[in-house]
């Protein structure tokens, strides 16, 4: 049973992991995609969860593991057909996190057709920080995000940046899914994203949320 802990000490059992894919336009353009309308939404499986502490495995069926940070949401109270304008009484919190992509299985599933199930919900495959109650977070929409590889700046943003911003996610994303306490939502993640490999750190950072930082074994 995967959870995840709301700063200091408030801990949620996992449910669904929602992702949100191309929403920063400068990873659109890196991917040779297009800017979606509506939004772009995979599933993860909580086994997905990887806690700080704990190294990130490469799964042996891929040759092409890519790090994606991302602003993570914690759903607190959760709800259907959410308006905009009452988003913020449905989340506890927001953290760090990394969608962990296998690239070359996730290119010959598009090529083909097929649910990118098994690139972006493999075990280990969300590394993720404790997360930081609501009320102490100034502006969700307004936040610097960077990940450094083996101390080099690989990707760095900020969340103004973001095609949909958190109220349109949260709204857009319940007219589908029922929103759930311990569901997590991945934002989407800035341009920069790129292969890791054994022995890489990866560090990353986001303004009044901290930091996290994970070895590859």
């Amino acid at each position: 049973m995967a959870f995840v802990t709301l700063l200091p000490d408030q801990n949620f059992i996992v449910g669904k992991i929602i992702g949100v894919g191309r929403n920063y336009t400068e990873h659109v353009k890196e991917m040779g995609a297009e800017k979606n309308q509506p939004p772009v939404l995979f599933l993860k499986p909580p086994t997905a969860i990887l806690h700080i502490g704990n190294p990130i495995r490469l799964p042996v069926y891929s040759k092409d593991v890519h790090y994606e940070v991302e602003l993570a949401l914690l759903i607190g109270k959760g709800g259907k057909e959410i308006r905009q304008k009452d988003w913020k009484k449905c989340l506890a919190g927001a953290g760090l996190a990394l969608d962990l992509t296998l690239r070359d299985l996730q290119n010959l599933a598009k090529e083909k057709g097929n649910p990118w199930s098994v690139s972006k919900g493999f075990d280990g495959s969300c590394p993720i920080s404790e997360f930081t109650p609501l009320e102490n977070i100034s502006n969700l929409n307004n936040l610097q995000i960077e990940l450094a590889v083996n101390n080099v700046t690989r990707q760095k943003a900020n969340t103004t940046e973001m095609i949909y911003q958190v109220d349109e996610l949260i709204a857009y994303i319940s007219k589908y899914f029922t929103l759930e306490p311990g569901d997590i939502i991945l934002t989407g993640t800035p341009a920069g994203v790129g292969k890791i490999i054994t022995g890489d750190t990866l560090r990353a950072r986001i303004s009044e949320l901290g930091e996290m930082e994970f070895k590859v074994a």
